[in-house]
């Protein structure tokens, strides 16, 4: 009895053990892969404007009535945000893009176009946009290439295009603000030149 006792043990202990190792070999493992992943950003499509270059100042009408000119220089950097009335995903983001926009102090533009002028209404009625922030133009959509939605473009004050991109969560919206910050195009890129900076060889110094 005594000796089933003692072999039991054992055999629990070398268990825990084993565990134990397998345990820290899978958390080394998803730490290798969490430096592997490269981050979050949106994803920026080769057509319209590049990142750096100006913008051009184009009019566009808002759901007041007014006019609002979008892209050149201006006061502030300005967030034009691209949604649909039938867009669910835009929907979710719109107190997000709000939330960020006023964190970062830019101007907020929400940008649309088709369905009835009815339907752009109601939807910024629902989700509390200001109709003077609101603006109908197939132009501007085309201008800067937007062809999936939500989208959002990322001016500079001084009128160049700091960033753009398809954006489906907040940290996408977030990564556009990086980009202009760090200046490089896209967060991937970010991560391509760390790591290539990691790779490159050390210079020896010689007196």
């Amino acid at each position: 009895m005594q000796s089933a006792l003692i072999i039991s043990n054992f055999i629990l202990w070398l268990t825990v053990i084993g565990l134990s190792v397998l345990v820290f070999a899978l958390t080394r493992q998803v730490g290798v892969l969490h430096e592997r992943v490269a981050p979050a950003g949106a994803l920026t499509p080769t057509s319209g404007p590049k990142i750096g270059e100006s913008t051009t100042a184009l009019a566009t009408s808002n759901l007041a009535g007014g006019k609002l000119t979008i892209g050149g220089a201006s006061e502030g950097a300005s967030l034009v945000f691209f949604v649909s009335p039938t867009c669910p995903v835009c929907r979710n983001l719109v107190p997000t893009a709000k939330s960020l926009a006023n964190y970062e102090d830019v101007n907020l533009i929400f940008a649309s176009d088709g369905d009835s002028l009815e339907s752009h209404q109601n939807y910024a009625n629902d989700l509390e946009i200001d109709f003077n922030a609101y603006v109908l133009s197939q132009e501007l959509g085309l201008g800067y290439g937007v062809s999936k939605l939500p989208f959002a473009v990322l001016i500079a004050e001084d009128g160049t295009l700091a960033s753009k991109g398809l954006v489906n969560t907040r940290e996408h919206l977030e990564s556009l603000f990086e980009s202009m910050r760090t200046g490089v195009a896209t967060l991937q890129d970010y991560a391509l030149e760390m790591e290539n900076d990691a790779n490159e060889p050390v210079k020896e110094y010689s007196p």
